[in-house]
């Protein structure tokens, strides 16, 4: 998650940034061998807040969307249809002491197999801050309160347990989180997920006995393996150099991942060895894309557009054999 930033000095980073983005020429089409066949399924109302954060996806292909400028969460079907579901409150401050961005967002989101979503909240309230819940046909209700000095981004459900496990951006810690509810609890602290001025830990997975978590900052990818007891072991910084990082997919094969890079416009195919290639650009339709998600040999890749400020979009494309 990378989005406009209240802090004077980040802010006019940032806007180096998206000025050089968007003054700069589109870089030719990257999409070739693993991924292929890229099409725009749907373009978002940026008016409207609809900037795609974070999305998690039914078996029948729906993608369960957080718009974090909206606060809200939207399925859109395989076609391109929106139905939103729900609209969070706003903060009665109006989300002025949201860390590191000054708004209040909805970030990350996973759906559990009877339907239910849960997501995350973050405002700068110890009223709203947290991990919510929304059962189908149900209203949003917060389950778990997150510290308002946090920035809640990524989140993982570990189904067997009845576990969440939350990346906060800006506390540098990974939470759990019962699924039914209750107290969070700080897992990892470990220095690897701490911001370097402006936010860390943010993607966030389980894999193969592990979380696995991104560091924008850092452009870092850490893994930190799940103990017998439940506790973390020892961080390993997996891959570097991945440049505006944000969340990522495994792509099946082993730990190898599908990335994206929000701040410099593309998708990266990260190697077992952590070295990457870049697949996706500006070419294809991206603009800003803040996660990934698989069905299948589909990967699902929403754009926020929060430096181009322009078309947030929603690409699916082919994932090769």
């Amino acid at each position: 998650m990378f989005t406009k930033i209240s802090k004077a000095a980040v802010t006019a980073a940032v806007a180096t940034v998206a000025s050089f983005a968007l003054a700069a020429p589109a870089p030719a089409s990257a999409a070739s061998a693993p991924l292929g066949h890229v099409r725009t399924v749907v373009h978002f109302d940026l008016a409207r807040g609809q900037t795609p954060e974070n999305l998690a996806l039914a078996p029948d292909g729906t993608a369960y969307v957080t718009f974090a400028k909206a606060r809200q969460i939207a399925a859109v079907s395989r076609n391109g249809a929106v139905r939103i579901l729900a609209t969070l409150p706003a903060p009665a401050d109006g989300g002025v002491h949201t860390p590191a961005l000054g708004f209040p967002l909805t970030t990350g989101i996973v759906r559990a197999h009877d339907g239910t979503l849960y997501f995350l909240y973050a405002t700068g309230t110890d009223d709203l801050t947290g991990v919510w819940r929304l059962r189908p046909g149900g209203r949003p209700q917060r389950i778990a309160a997150l510290p308002a000095a946090g920035l809640p981004n990524g989140l993982a459900l570990d189904a067997p347990s009845r576990t969440l496990y939350v990346t906060d951006s800006a506390l540098g810690t990974i939470w759990r989180v019962p699924a039914g509810g209750g107290a969070a609890t700080a897992w990892s602290t470990d220095p690897a997920l701490a911001p370097a001025g402006f936010l860390g830990a943010n993607g966030l997975k389980l894999h193969n006995g592990a979380v696995w978590a991104t560091n924008l900052d850092k452009g870092t990818i850490v893994r930190i393996p799940i103990r017998a007891d439940g506790r973390p072991g020892i961080a390993r910084i997996t891959a570097t150099g991945l440049a505006g990082i944000d969340d990522f997919a495994f792509t099946g094969r082993g730990d190898q991942i599908i990335a994206a890079l929000n701040t410099v416009n593309e998708v990266a195919l990260v190697q077992h060895d952590g070295t990457h290639t870049t697949v996706l650009t500006a070419a294809d339709g991206l603009q800003g894309p803040t996660s990934i998600a698989l069905y299948g040999h589909t990967a699902y890749v929403p754009s926020a557009a929060y430096l181009t400020a322009k078309d947030p979009n929603l690409l699916l494309t082919h994932l090769r054999d």
